[in-house]
This record gives C-alpha cells, structure tokens and sequence, in this order.
C-alpha cells in the first residue's frame, strides 16, 4: 500500500498549493502509480511515484478526463459544469450558477472548480474537500487535517484506501460466507446428533429397564424363595415340636396313672403281695423321654449368613454401577479457571484462579474493563463449554453461593436482575442458602429437595441440551437437580457469591476434601 508522508506542510494530493479547496483546472491526471504514491507534505502539493511528479485532479480539457456534468441539467441535454458548491454539495453549469452570483444570501458559499461528485464530501472542522484517508485514525482527512491534526499520520490516496478496503471488505465476505457454511454444517450436525441422541439415550433406557426389572424380579424371587423356605422350616419345626407336645401329655397321662398305681401298692399290707404288685409295676415302666431340642436355630444361624452375604454382594454390584457411571463422568472432565477480567472487584481469586472468595467491602485493584462485573459478585470461567460433554465439581462454603451456567451476552454493569445468573432466560443456575437448594432460571425459583453437599459435579450435555448437579460423596454421586436447555451459543460456567466470605472452589476429579472443612456436609455449608 503506498503511503503519503504528512511531516511537512503543504495541500494533499488532489488539491493544487495555490488554493486550499478548489481542485486545478489546467493539470494533468496522475497515473495509477503516481496516485498511489506521494508525500503529503511536499512544497508543492505533488505526489512523487516513478521519478514524475504530477497533479492527481485534472481540468475539464485534459484528454480521457471525465467529464464532469452539471447537477440541475436534465437528461442528454446536460451541460459541463464550471464550478462546484462545496456548500450545496452540488456541480453547477454556468447558467445554474447564476443564483450563487447573484443571490446575496449565497455570497457564503465556498465555490471551486469542478470535482467530481465523490470529491464533494467536505471536511466538517475545516469545509474543504476530503482527499486523503487516515491509516492510523481510519478517517477521511482534508489538506488541512493532514497539515494539523493528522500530521506525520500514515495516509494513503482515497483510491488507494478504495481499493484496499475493497480488498479486505471482498476477503471478510469470503470468510463470513466460510463460516455461514461452517455454521449451517454445525447446525445440521448438531439436528443429527440430536436425533442420534434420543435414539441412543432412549436404547439404554430400555437396556437399562429390561436389565435391573430382571435384576428386581431375581431379587423379588430370591426373596419369594427365603420366605418360602424359612415359612417350610417354620411348619416342620412346629410340626415336629407339636408331635413331641402331643407325646409329652400322652407320657403325662400315663405318669398319672403310674402314680396313682404306686399309691394303691404303697397301701398293701401283705408283703408278699407288695412285693409281686411292685415288681410287676417296675417291669411295665418306660424311663424313655422325647428329645425337646428341635435345633433350628443353628440352621436359621447359616441361612441368616447367606442371606447377608447375598446381600452385601448384590449391593457391591450395584455399587459398581455408580463406580462405573462415575468413570463415564470422567470421561468428560474439563478443566476450568475463573476469568480474572471477569471478576468483581469484590472477589479475591487464588490457587490459580481456582478458587474464588467474597471479600465485602475490600476491594481488589481490578483494571476496569468492559467484560468485568460491575455490580453483582459474580465470575465467570476462563473457557467456553459448546457442541460437546463436559463434568467438573466445585467445592462451596457459605450460604448465598449460585453455581450455574449463563452466556457471553450477560450485561456485566446493570443493577437488573437480568444481569444475575438467576434473573434471565439464557442463565441457569443453583443456589444453596444454608438450608436447602433451589433451582433458578428466568428469574424464577424452583424448591429441591436434597440433602446438603458439599461438593457439587456440574455436568453438560450441550448437544442434549441438559445441565445435570450431582451432590459428591466419596462413595456416590446422588442427581440432585437437572434442566432441560436451549443451548443455542457457547456458554460459560458462571458463579455468584453473594454474601461476604462465601468462596468457591474448583477441585480436581478424586482430590480428598480441604482438611480444614468441617467433617459434616451440614457445618460446611
């Protein structure tokens, strides 16, 4: 791109030294070269290019020089315009100049010979013809911007400028247009992958139910079985203790008797007979008894431990599950940072800016930039999530804490509640108040009922379009709230710490909690 100099005093190409405005009638046209070339600030107001130096506007006489028409002149029969209003903005035949002569109140009027009409666009500050274009301001200058205020700025001709703006105008379509197509492929992609979602969420779903109502029948029917049996050995041990019941009174039956019959010998005065009545009765006595002991309890003992043993299996597999799921969870993991130039001056960030406290009322010495929060306590992350699946967790202590997700557009100055991440329809987010957790979106309040975590998995689903929170224990992952979204842009995990010394922490998938939290989920929170 040739540049013109404006170090030294002098007119801009287009315009003769020997007049600030009017353009010269009697020089010759520059070539493409010349007018592409020059300094701004030679005595003599040429533009030097290929060793010639020549004016860039020529007079109506000059041979291939267009033709410049008068305004007020109708169809073919249009005349040559002699001079050109830089007031009215206007090119004028010698007949239609007449009023600018003889009219008093256009006396004022800054006449010069005739331009073209591109050429009489004027200056604002000083009413001369624009010229010359600005590289460093991207403004169009007349001679006297270029001897005052833009001096020594790098400047090119307005043709120049023209055709190199024409350029990069033609190279951004060409780009726009790749990524329109971009666009519209990712849009498709995304209708596809949509679809393939539902279908390959809704075949798991069936796999899943078909698979654990197997599993619950088993156990339906293994509980059916232990019932069964224990209710079987329950009848046969009745069974068995009502026999040697029924025993026991007949034997008790028979005791009476022999009692009554011991009491009828002990009365015999004879001894002879005594003694034969006596031992006929010892010879007819049964000193046999039924055992009473049915033994079931070391039977119930061993069935009582398989029991338990099933049990403890059954739960480990299950268990399993949530091991499983926890993996595909990190499968996902994403790692992210709060955005320093996001943050209010209120929120002090740490740990490489992985953990994010509530200071009110010390302020941080932020510089004041346009993407920083100005009213609410909030941040956002470092990193976009868009067109995949991402998980991360988050440690929270305090009540007044939000976690959720919102969009680049969030106005980061208004005092509106549609500048919170709970006050929009392009936020969603979840807040713990110390008590329970809530569900915001809209600007409207959903109740959940979950118990209190301390540790919280964010996960994404962005071509699902769902936002899943997981309170976190070591040993499983509990659903504690899920929206259904609209994601139509990239959004950014965002975070609001409302009250003084709230904090929020980033922590890495597995790490063990801070040994400074209090044990229970309760006294953290």
């Amino acid at each position: 791109m040739a540049e013109l100099d404006l170090m030294a005093p002098g007119p801009l190409p287009g315009i003769p030294a020997h007049s600030l405005a009017a353009l010269s009638s009697d020089s010759g046209s520059a070539s493409p070269a010349e007018e592409d070339m020059g300094s701004l600030g030679s005595p003599q107001g040429e533009i030097e290019g290929e060793g010639t130096s020549t004016a860039l506007q020529g007079g109506p006489g000059v041979e291939g020089e267009e033709e410049i028409l008068c305004d007020f002149c109708l169809g073919a029969s249009r005349v040559r315009a002699v001079k050109s209003c830089l007031t009215c903005m206007v090119n004028y035949c010698e007949e239609h100049l007449r009023p600018h002569q003889e009219n008093s109140k256009l006396h004022s009027h800054q006449l010069t010979e005739p331009v073209k009409d591109r050429d009489l666009r004027t200056c604002p500050a000083h009413h001369s013809p624009l010229v010359a274009f600005c590289c460093s301001d991207r403004q169009c200058i007349c001679q006297e911007c270029g001897q005052g205020e833009h001096r020594g700025h790098t400047s090119v001709s307005l043709e120049v400028a023209r055709r190199d703006k024409e350029a990069e105008l033609q190279a951004t379509q060409l780009d726009l247009e790749r990524k329109l197509k971009l666009n519209e492929n990712a849009i498709a992609r995304l209708q596809a992958n949509h679809k393939s979602v539902l279908v390959s969420v809704s075949e798991v779903k069936m796999v899943a139910e078909e698979q654990f109502g197997e599993l619950l029948a088993a156990m339906r029917k293994a509980q059916a079985d232990v019932m069964l049996f224990l209710e079987e050995k329950e009848q046969a041990a009745l069974s068995q203790a009502n026999g040697i019941k029924t025993h026991l009174e007949h034997r008790t039956a028979e005791m009476e008797k022999s009692k009554q019959e011991l009491g009828r010998i002990a009365a015999i005065s004879n001894t002879v007979l005594f003694l034969e009545e006596y031992c006929k009765f010892k010879n007819t006595e049964d000193s046999t008894f039924p055992s009473v002991y049915i033994g079931l309890k070391d039977k119930l003992s061993g069935i009582r431990k398989v029991i338990k043993d099933s049990t403890v299996h059954l739960i480990q597999l299950l268990h399993n599950y949530k091991e499983k799921l926890q993996e595909f969870a990190k499968e996902d993991a994403c790692d992210i940072m709060f955005d320093p130039d996001t943050a209010h001056r209120y929120l002090r960030l740490q740990e490489d800016n992985r953990k994010v406290t509530n200071t009110t009322p010390w302020e941080h010495p932020y510089p004041d930039l346009p993407s920083r929060f100005m009213h609410w306590r909030q941040v956002l992350s470092q990193q976009s999530l868009y067109l995949h699946r991402y998980y991360f967790e988050v440690e929270i202590s305090g009540a007044g804490t939000y976690i959720g997700l919102t969009c680049k557009g969030i106005d980061r100055k208004g005092e509106e509640r549609n500048s919170c991440i709970s006050g929009n329809n392009f936020s969603w987010s979840m807040h713990w108040d110390g008590k329970e957790f809530t569900a915001w979106h809209s600007d409207t309040e959903t109740p959940i009922k979950a118990k209190p975590f301390r540790r919280l998995g964010i996960y994404v689903n962005f071509p699902g379009g769902i936002l899943s929170f997981y309170g976190v224990e070591p040993d499983a992952m509990t659903l504690v709230h899920k929206f259904d979204c609209k994601f139509s842009e990239p959004v950014y995990p965002a975070f609001w710490l409302s009250k003084k010394e709230n904090s929020i922490r980033i922590v890495d998938l597995g790490e063990e909690p801070e040994k400074s939290a209090p044990a229970s989920a309760e006294a953290a929170l």
